[in-house]
């Protein structure tokens, strides 16, 4: 505004609050200047002033993944070779038919999980889908509704979809990036991923239990069993962890027990049992943010906000790709939320 000679006001106009929509190319005036605001013909949301974070370190985070990846591989092949040659001599020597059955199930546990884990580490993650923009006449009103522009790729990004400074690219309903399987979980493999953790879950847990019915075979009887049976048949005076604690400590004793396959059969339930524990837990949570309607990102996103996504087992159906007939005889918890207030 500035003031003439007569006192009245001329109102000037600022060619800096002139801008062009990136979605459509058409040009805007906007009553003062916005750093962000919204298309009103195609919808596109225009941040004239994006935060472009550095990617020095690139390299270094692609040759993390890679690691990881190796050494998530290893262990996997050691489980499996080493559980073949600690546990199976045992198990055929108790019977040809508990030597066959364990055979087939870890095979088949053995294939299921590497297969998935090939799967979800070298599957794209999930690819947007290019549209076209920057044109008026090709775009149609709201046809980039709430669309970003990626400064790094330079493309539209839709409100489902996020861009990884690791991978170097944006994916499509991104849930995270895992260093473990060296990419990330995203439209493309988010199903892969669920297959490979449930995979995980029961081979580790099998394995688990494979190691102690074989350590239960090996290690011989104690030499003092009488006193560990005074022991036990007084329990009533004695607690239970001090007699768990006499029988260990037995079996410690005894120098057989340190026996190379005894070492690996230790080591391979320490290790199975801890990685089943943590990939349950991981699991449950990918469950749970499915069940809700949500991925990892959008769980953040929506933290402190009152939007509540719809919880249904209708959810965890569709995802998996179960016939959509069975939602209606499945609850839905947001719907049972409003009876109650009512």
């Amino acid at each position: 505004m500035e003031e003439s000679s007569q006192g009245s006001f001329v109102a000037t106009i600022n060619e800096e609050y002139e801008t062009i929509c990136w979605g459509c190319g058409l040009n805007l005036v906007l009553p003062s200047y916005a750093p962000v605001f919204k298309c009103g013909w195609c919808g596109a949301i225009t941040n004239q002033n994006p935060v472009r974070v550095e990617t020095r370190n690139f390299g270094l985070r692609r040759f993390r993944d890679r690691c990881f990846v190796v050494i998530l591989a290893v262990f996997m092949l050691f489980v499996i070779c080493g559980g073949i040659w600690a546990a199976f001599p045992v198990m055929f020597s108790i019977s040809l038919a508990c030597g066959i059955f364990h055979s087939v199930t870890a095979v088949s546990l053995a294939i299921s999980t590497l297969s998935t884990f090939i799967l979800v580490a070298f599957k794209c993650a999930g690819k947007p889908i290019d549209i076209v923009y920057g044109t008026h006449p090709g775009v149609g009103s709201g046809a980039l509704n709430n669309y970003t522009f990626c400064p790094h790729c330079s493309k539209p990004k839709s409100p489902r979809t996020h861009h990884c400074r690791t991978c170097g690219m944006c994916v499509l309903d991104m849930d995270h990036h895992c260093p473990f399987i060296g990419n990330c979980v995203g439209a493309g493999n988010h199903k892969n991923f669920i297959a490979f953790l449930i995979s995980a879950v029961i081979s580790t847990i099998y394995a688990s239990v494979m190691c102690v019915y074989t350590l239960i075979h090996i290690l011989p009887p104690l030499e003092n069993q009488a006193a560990y049976a005074s022991d036990i048949a007084h329990a009533n005076s004695l607690s239970v962890l001090g007699v768990v604690k006499n029988i260990m400590l037995a079996y410690i004793a005894n120098a057989l027990f340190f026996s190379v396959r005894g070492l690996v059969l230790v080591y391979l339930f320490v290790a199975s049992f801890s990685v089943a524990i943590g990939l349950s837990i991981l699991l449950w949570q990918q469950l749970s943010y499915i069940y809700e309607g949500k991925t990892y990102l959008s769980h953040l996103s929506s933290q402190g906000s009152e939007e509540d996504g719809e919880k249904s087992c209708g959810n965890l159906l569709t995802f998996f790709g179960c016939p959509l007939l069975i939602e209606r005889y499945l609850p839905t918890v947001r719907n049972l939320r409003k009876r109650h207030k009512t």
